[in-house]
């Protein structure tokens, strides 16, 4: 990035949801990538829609930039637009019969959105940036390198609208992971919020104590970006897209785990991940292999300073 003028105004981006990490790092992942490429200072505000439409808003604060994801910022979108006139709304996913009120629709491929302020990309926005890959195995490391190699980061979801972690799931979960330290392979673990309780506690009883595990039950500092930056492969549980997609930012081998359920339109962006050759699924061999890490968020970023007016030619030069 090139010298800025410190008294340039500072951009100031919104990023506008109900909170949930899954969704507000859609819109934090692209509003970082705007940031990054912005050749003036910028500034990321939460804007977080709690239970019963109480709004949390940056004290002192007008958005030059809004960027919404959930449905919870759709209602919320008509009303800012009326107060700030003057900010370029984004919304990530597709908001359904609201697409008027935005200036740019950022929607997911296989939800096949056509509309004339709507551009489509494989999934959807996130946080993967080389950078911040290296300055958190970076900060792990002691940690990491206890771990003898190779190394395989496990993304573990949960349950969903469409898929269900049965006893079966359970049992073929603990197996793959007993299966990959015979093969003297160390794991590092992480589950999510969806992970039901009794699957935490079943996968970190019979592996947390492991020398070659490192298991991670959402308790102290998350080394989330960490296991992505310092692992050989990466599998992740096939409900959970953001975490396949984060995944296929880096670079390294991503094996697929089936859960119970239809995955329904989601099908098309395993499809299209499996056909770029991110994905495979696990038959029980190790392979390695390379592929074009997803950019997506980047190209994203790029598409809406192209579609922000007076603000294109404020872009960093490369």
């Amino acid at each position: 990035m090139s010298m800025m003028d410190t008294k340039t105004p500072a951009t100031t981006i919104w990023i506008v949801s109900d909170g949930r990490r899954g969704i507000e790092n859609q819109a934090l992942g692209l509003a970082e990538a705007v940031a990054a490429r912005l050749a003036s200072p910028c500034r990321i505000e939460r804007v977080v829609i709690r239970k019963g439409g109480l709004v949390a808003l940056p004290a002192a604060s007008r958005p030059d930039l809004w960027i919404g994801c959930g449905r919870a910022a759709i209602k919320l979108a008509r009303k800012h637009r009326t107060i700030f006139p003057d900010a370029f709304f984004v919304y990530v996913q597709d908001p359904r019969h609201r697409h008027d009120v935005f200036d740019l629709i950022i929607a997911p491929e296989h939800d096949r959105l056509e509309r004339r302020n709507a551009v489509s990309m494989i999934g959807s926005p996130n946080r993967i940036a080389r950078a911040r890959l290296d300055e958190d195995r970076a900060r792990f490391a002691d940690r990491i390198e206890a771990l003898p190699g190779p190394r395989a980061a496990v993304l573990i979801g949960g349950a969903s609208k469409r898929y269900k972690v049965t006893p079966k799931i359970a049992d073929y979960l603990e197996a793959r992971l007993a299966h990959l330290l015979d093969q003297d392979v160390s794991l590092m673990v992480t589950v999510s919020r969806r992970t039901p309780d009794a699957i935490r506690a079943r996968l970190s009883d019979r592996f947390a104590s492991h020398d070659r595990v490192w298991f991670f039950d959402g308790e102290g500092e998350n080394p989330y970006f960490a296991f992505l930056a310092a692992a050989d492969w990466i599998f992740v549980t096939e409900e959970s897209t953001n975490m396949l997609l984060e995944a296929g930012a880096t670079g390294a081998p991503v094996y697929v785990l089936p859960m119970a359920g239809d995955p329904g339109k989601f099908a098309r962006l395993h499809a299209a991940l499996e056909s770029r050759g991110i994905t495979r699924p696990y038959l029980g061999r190790l392979d390695t292999w390379t592929y074009e890490p997803l950019a997506e968020t980047g190209r994203m970023a790029d598409t809406l300073l192209d579609r922000w007016p007076g603000h294109a030619a404020h872009k960093e030069s490369a």
